[in-house]
Protein backbone atom coordinates (compact mmCIF):
# COMPACT_ATOMS: atom_id res chain seq x y z
CA UNK A 1 0.00 0.00 0.00
CA UNK A 2 1.35 3.31 -1.09
CA UNK A 3 0.91 6.21 2.14
CA UNK A 4 -2.04 8.04 -0.12
CA UNK A 5 -3.82 4.66 0.44
CA UNK A 6 -2.48 4.41 4.56
CA UNK A 7 -3.58 8.08 4.84
CA UNK A 8 -7.30 7.24 3.21
CA UNK A 9 -7.91 4.31 5.31
CA UNK A 10 -6.97 6.17 8.41
CA UNK A 11 -9.18 9.31 7.47
CA UNK A 12 -12.40 6.46 6.88
CA UNK A 13 -11.66 5.29 10.48
CA UNK A 14 -11.53 8.27 12.01
CA UNK A 15 -14.66 9.04 10.33
CA UNK A 16 -16.51 5.90 11.62
CA UNK A 17 -14.87 6.36 14.90
CA UNK A 18 -16.34 10.28 14.77
CA UNK A 19 -20.29 8.72 13.95
CA UNK A 20 -20.10 6.10 16.57
CA UNK A 21 -19.52 8.31 19.02
CA UNK A 22 -21.52 11.05 18.21
CA UNK A 23 -24.25 8.41 17.58
CA UNK A 24 -23.85 7.03 21.30
CA UNK A 25 -24.07 10.85 22.89
CA UNK A 26 -27.29 10.88 24.45
CA UNK A 27 -27.61 14.53 24.44
CA UNK A 28 -31.28 13.29 27.05
CA UNK A 29 -29.04 12.01 29.66
CA UNK A 30 -29.12 12.78 33.50
CA UNK A 31 -26.38 15.82 34.11
CA UNK A 32 -22.94 13.89 35.51
CA UNK A 33 -24.02 14.40 39.16
CA UNK A 34 -27.71 13.05 39.34
CA UNK A 35 -27.63 8.97 40.51
CA UNK A 36 -30.53 6.76 39.03
CA UNK A 37 -30.03 5.52 43.16
CA UNK A 38 -31.91 7.72 44.94
CA UNK A 39 -33.43 5.80 48.03
CA UNK A 40 -31.20 3.05 49.78
CA UNK A 41 -32.68 0.94 52.55
CA UNK A 42 -30.73 1.64 56.00
CA UNK A 43 -28.54 -0.41 58.13
CA UNK A 44 -30.27 -4.20 58.45
CA UNK A 45 -31.92 -5.04 61.85
CA UNK A 46 -29.37 -7.84 62.37
CA UNK A 47 -26.11 -9.70 60.95
CA UNK A 48 -27.01 -12.31 58.37
CA UNK A 49 -26.36 -15.68 59.79
CA UNK A 50 -25.01 -18.68 57.92
CA UNK A 51 -24.80 -21.95 59.20
CA UNK A 52 -23.34 -25.46 57.59
CA UNK A 53 -25.67 -27.83 56.27
CA UNK A 54 -25.37 -31.69 58.39
CA UNK A 55 -26.50 -33.38 56.48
Amino acid sequence: MTDSENEKIKQQYREALERKNHQHANPTAAPAGDSKIHHTHGPADHKREFRRKSG
